[in-house]
């Protein structure tokens, strides 16, 4: 365990705490492992992990104290190791957020190498993973009462040659032959000692499935130091404690329930509660959180924009919420008229972060007893060097951006990963001197705050999620009368954005946008990418040298956001909008709108402002009698 920490209020704290080096801050040796053992031996009775199946306490829970947790995961390395797992080989797993996905991600690293995916993506997906990972063993949840997990592991059986175990975590029925048991296999291995090497720093722990849903898979390459550094900074920056109660609603497959809600806290002896097997997902999670709170004095949470919204609906009423200090919200834009309604309506102080898989999770984050710069993403993570640059046709740096110029946002530093498996997939992201391109455009003030501006790369962010808008458009070119196809993200008040698609039409093909709806539902197999407009352009928007230009596409999908609200709220009025380049805002919007007449008019004016506040957007809006 680490010493009791001092939370970070500025600039200056974080340079201070950078005089020493940071492995001198980490404890040795350093592993996910070796931190769980730690932590087990000083405080073998502390509660670790808890589960509550439902999501609501009131139907009962699994509590695991630190001993037994490191005894589960010591079990779990064994069993891989059993099944011929060596240092370089990979365990998959596909399984919701159960007890036994902790104990598979934690042992698959001590033993291995970890790779989680997402359970709800669809088998061909799922294959061009496990084929791109090298998989030799897959971990999955067994057959339920509706089809799930585990008829996608039959369908994907013979189509991973590298695959030579598959483990069954719970279900129906008995275990077909050519599969084990979870508990049956972790049972028959010793829970006080590794039979294997123990993992060491550099050592890779991890392959994470990053960037989009479609091609080719992108496999993140992180090491044992890589998540042992960024967990001990997530702990640091916000002065993490063996006092505190974390709940983790977002799905173990992803970096952030992993780190902010899994190894950080592991690493200080803080307790976890796990909220059902879906977490955000069930509907159970929601209506018992409050609640949640109250039962298990949690002190803080991490979430998504999506979730912050829909726990504003959630009552509040007669819940004990004193414990709670702040949470932390990333992976998604939070306008800042949803922060201020949820701060007003719960009292509870939220950070806005910053992070990406490439550097194992959280690389800013607004100070827990700092000024916050609220729209921003905070101040770089100790260790963590982040900076702004103009980059040249070859992707390298040109030069470094002034105070509160835009140009790319870029990290160094011990979070950031080793490159990715494939090394043709490096190209352009892994820049020279070690700075990792991050894709997204930004600038820094003078008190040293980093502003998210833009994206440079093309992916659609939904609610966390992350969208390949080729994914859309290859499903849309497959209309015969789809001549282009392009896809954005539309901004949105609940999700941050949802994904759209701009196409142009075949000479002598005549469709409608609803005909071309119902095509992309048949054709795009990931249902989160299935855009929710379709709008038909005379012709698209292209570069000198035919390109399509996508940022004039983002701005049509910023107008259409802002006159779809506005038309939402006040009906049929005239609304024009105009999209501009803003040199310090990276975008900024003017609408013209036509004042709602009648008795109610004022009211629907407040009314669309409020919903056009919820906007990721900057945006200023002109009432007028009338449009000229």
């Amino acid at each position: 365990m680490t010493k009791a920490l001092l939370p970070l209020r500025n600039l200056a704290d974080i340079e201070a705490l950078e005089r020493l080096p940071i492995e001198s801050r980490l404890a040795q040796p350093v592993s996910s492992y070796a931190a769980l053992r730690r932590t087990a031996a000083a405080t073998p009775r502390a509660p670790a992990l808890t589960f509550v199946p439902s999501g609501d306490p009131a139907d009962g829970e699994v509590r695991y104290d630190y001993a037994a947790l490191a005894e589960r995961v010591t079990q779990a390395a064994n069993a891989f190791a059993s099944l011929g797992v060596g240092r370089g080989d990979v365990i998959s797993y596909l399984l919701p957020n159960l007890l036994e996905t902790h104990f598979t991600l934690w042992g698959a690293e001590t033993a291995g190498i970890v790779n989680p995916v997402n359970p709800y993506l669809e088998v061909d997906h799922m294959a061009g993973i496990l084929n791109a990972a090298g998989t030799v063993v897959l971990v999955a949840q067994g057959r339920q009462d509706q089809a799930g997990i585990w008829e996608k592991v039959e369908a994907l059986r013979s189509r991973v040659p590298s695959l030579r175990a598959v483990v069954r975590v719970g279900g129906l029925g008995d275990c077909p032959p050519w599969a084990v048991e979870f508990d049956a296999l972790l049972a028959a291995q010793p829970a006080d000692a590794l039979i294997g090497e123990p993992p060491q720093g550099d050592h890779v722990a991890s392959y994470f499935h990053t960037g989009g849903t479609t091609g080719t898979p992108k496999l993140a390459r992180r090491t044992h130091f890589n998540e042992a550094a960024n967990a001990w900074g997530v702990a640091t920056a916000v002065a993490m404690s063996p006092a505190d109660t974390l709940l983790c609603g977002l799905p173990l497959f992803h970096s952030n329930a992993m780190m902010v809600t899994g190894l950080a806290p592991f690493s200080v002896g803080a307790h976890v509660v796990l909220l059902s097997t879906a977490g955000y997902r069930d509907p159970r999670t929601f209506a018992a959180f409050w609640r949640s709170v109250q039962r298990y004095r949690a002190t803080l949470f991490s979430a998504v924009p999506t979730v912050l919204s829909a726990l504003l609906n959630v009552p509040r009423e007669g819940a004990d919420l004193s414990s709670l200090r702040f949470a932390i919200c990333g992976a998604a834009p939070l306008s800042p008229e949803l922060l201020q309604r949820f701060e007003s309506a719960t009292g509870l102080k939220l950070l806005e972060g910053y992070g990406m898989t490439e550097a194992t999770c959280v690389s800013s984050l607004n100070p827990r007893d700092g000024e916050r710069a609220v729209g921003s993403i905070g101040l770089r993570m100790p260790y963590q060097q982040m900076k702004v640059a103009h980059l040249g046709a070859d992707g390298e740096v040109q030069r470094e951006a002034a105070v509160d110029e835009i140009g790319t946002i870029l990290l160094r530093g011990p979070y950031v990963f080793s490159g990715y498996v494939k090394d043709s997939d490096n190209h352009g992201v892994c820049l020279a001197d070690g700075w990792l391109n991050t894709g997204d455009l930004g600038r820094q003030d003078a008190q040293g705050y980093f502003w998210l501006t833009g994206r440079a790369k093309d992916l659609i962010i939904r609610g966390g999620h992350n969208i390949d808008p080729s994914m859309i458009e290859e499903g849309l070119m497959r209309h015969p009368a789809v001549e282009l196809a392009a896809a954005v993200g539309k901004p949105d008040g609940y999700a941050g954005e949802l994904p759209m698609a701009y196409v142009t039409l075949r000479k002598g093909q005549a469709c409608e946008a609803a005909e071309l709806l119902a095509h992309a539902r048949a054709a795009i197999a990931e249902r989160a990418a299935v855009p929710v407009d379709v709008v038909i352009l005379e012709t698209m928007p292209l570069t000198a040298i035919n390109k399509i230009f996508k940022p004039k596409l983002r701005e049509l999908a910023i107008a259409k956001a802002l006159a779809d609200t506005l038309h939402k709220v006040c009906g049929a009025i005239e609304v024009q909008v105009d999209v501009q380049p803003h040199a310090k805002y990276g975008i900024e919007s003017h609408v013209v709108a036509h004042r709602p007449a009648g008795a109610q008019g004022v009211a629907l004016m407040q009314l669309a402002e409020a919903e056009l506040g919820r906007l990721p957007l900057r945006w200023r809006i002109e009432w007028q009698d009338a449009l000229a």
